[in-house]
């Protein structure tokens, strides 16, 4: 992983604060965790710093979490500068996370990195507008639909080109679009539907030849049943023959 350092001085704001409401949910989390263990909340905290500087993590927001968690400054400083989730400097109003892992290449990432280059710029490059920032990411954990991007909270996969494009054009107009794949498909399921397992025989009793009992509601699903310790309990079987005995 690259060196991650604090964006430039002079860039910097020169002090930050909680919001009322931001103070009042970060105690909240803090109150989470017993005594002695409250610096666990750093995570959370850090985060939420981050959404109120706008989408990145200023030096005083990290100091102001460290003093809130009763922590060394250079302990903050590690975490947030350790975890990718955290900008160390300014980005756009829609700052794509575009994933430039294998999978992802293998399936065209690359031409979707030319096209972040050519529409925004270099990486951690905001555009004139306020717009559009971009950089390249490790994987994202959908492999399945690559190549994909992140794009603030929300995941487009499923890209090509076109798509990713006209993805970015309805952003900047202010369009509504569409997150999760851009293609036919249901999550992570196969494209164009399932394939195999399909005969709904499979699923009767008695490999086909039962009666097909319906499906259960969700309703008569969870219902409880017997308790463990009594459908689960064992039956104890008779001690095998040895079989160096004779009859």
């Amino acid at each position: 992983m690259a060196v991650r350092r604090l964006a430039d001085p002079a860039i910097q704001p020169k002090s930050f604060a909680f919001s009322a409401e931001n103070l009042a949910w970060a105690k909240q989390q803090i109150a989470k965790y017993p005594e002695g263990r409250q610096v666990s909340a750093i995570l959370p905290l850090l985060w939420r710093a981050q959404e109120q500087a706008g989408g990145w993590l200023p030096e005083k927001a990290i100091e102001h979490v460290a003093e809130l968690l009763d922590l060394a400054r250079i302990r903050a400083l590690e975490v947030a500068t350790f975890y990718t989730m955290f900008n160390l400097e300014p980005v756009g109003r829609f700052h794509v996370q575009l994933c430039g892992t294998t999978p992802c290449v293998l399936r065209g990432a690359d031409e979707l990195i030319k096209l972040c280059r050519a529409r925004i710029g270099e990486p951690q490059h905001i555009t004139a507008d306020g717009t559009f920032s971009w950089i390249e990411v490790e994987c994202l954990g959908a492999c399945v639909n690559a190549p994909m991007a992140q794009i603030n909270y929300d995941y487009y996969e499923d890209l090509s080109p076109d798509i990713f494009i006209r993805i970015l054009d309805d952003l900047a107009a202010g369009k509504p679009v569409k997150p999760g794949p851009q293609v036919e498909r249901q999550s992570s399921a196969p494209q164009g539907g399932a394939t195999t397992l399909t005969d709904p025989d499979l699923y009767a009793g008695g490999n086909g030849r039962a009666k097909r009992e319906p499906a259960l509601s969700d309703t008569n699903a969870k219902k409880p049943g017997e308790a463990a310790n009594i459908h689960g309990a064992g039956v104890p079987k008779p001690p095998t023959r040895d079989s160096s005995r004779k009859s």
